[in-house]
C-alpha cells in the first residue's frame, strides 16, 4: 500500500500555500519591535492582528473614524466583501497604537486615510500585502504570509491560546460554517496532527 506524506510548506502539485497566521508569539513582538520607529505600519500590524478585519477595511478607516475612541470603544466598518457592518472592540494594545500613530501623523485632519501612503492617499492592499511580507522576512519568519495573516492572527491566537469558542470565531469573521474557520486559520490540520501526538497506546 502506498502512503503519502506531505512536508510543511511542501504543498502537492498544482495547489497553492495558504497565506499563514503568524503563530509563534515571539515572532509578533519581534515585527512589533521592527516597527517601533515606524508609528504608521506599527499602528496598521497591531491592528490588524487584534481585530478581525481584513486589509481593505482597516484601509478604508479615516483619522475622524478613529481619534475620539477610547479602550473599549468599538469600530463598526462596512464590510467591501457583503456590505455589511462588522463591529470591534478596542483594546490597549490597539488604542496604544493609534495614539502613537495620531502623534505622528502629518495630517491629522479628520477626513485624512489614517494610513497615509507617501503620496497623500491610502495605502493599497498590495502594498501592505509586501509590507507584511517583508516585515516576516525581515526576522527571518519561514513560510508564506501577506495581509490576510494580521487577521488570521489574530483568530489563531484566539483559538489556540484562549480556546474561544469556533462558533465566536466564525461570527467575528463573517464566516458560514465553522469548518470554514478552522480551514481560514490553518487549524484543522494542526488539531487533528495533535490528536496523534497527545497519546500513545
Amino acid at each position: 500500500m502506498r502512503l503519502r506524506t506531505q512536508r510543511r510548506n511542501h504543498p502537492a502539485k498544482g495547489s497553492s500555500i495558504k497565506v499563514e497566521p503568524i503563530r509563534d508569539l515571539r515572532a509578533v513582538a519581534q515585527v512589533k519591535a521592527l516597527l517601533r520607529s515606524q508609528p504608521r505600519n506599527l499602528c496598521l500590524f497591531t491592528l490588524g492582528i487584534n481585530t478581525a478585519y481584513r486589509a481593505s477595511e482597516l484601509l478604508s478607516l479615516h483619522v475622524g473614524d478613529v481619534a475620539h475612541l477610547t479602550v473599549g470603544d468599538s469600530i463598526d466598518i462596512k464590510q467591501l466583501k457583503n456590505h455589511k457592518y462588522r463591529r470591534a472592540t478596542l483594546n490597549g494594545e490597539a488604542y496604544k497604537a493609534i495614539q502613537n500613530w495620531l502623534d505622528a501623523h502629518p495630517d491629522p485632519r479628520p477626513e485624512v486615510p489614517l494610513f497615509r501612503s507617501q503620496k497623500g492617499g491610502a495605502l493599497s492592499v498590495s502594498a501592505v500585502n509586501q509590507l507584511v511580507k517583508k516585515w516576516c522576512r525581515n526576522i527571518e519568519l519561514q513560510g508564506n504570509y501577506g495581509s490576510h495573516s494580521m487577521r488570521k492572527s489574530w483568530g489563531y491566537h484566539q483559538r489556540m491560546q484562549l480556546d474561544t469558542p469556533v462558533a465566536l470565531l466564525m461570527r467575528a469573521y463573517g464566516h458560514a460554517t465553522e469548518m470554514q474557520t478552522l480551514e481560514y486559520l490553518c487549524i484543522q490540520p494542526e488539531e487533528l496532527k495533535s490528536l496523534y501526538l497527545k497519546m500513545e497506546l
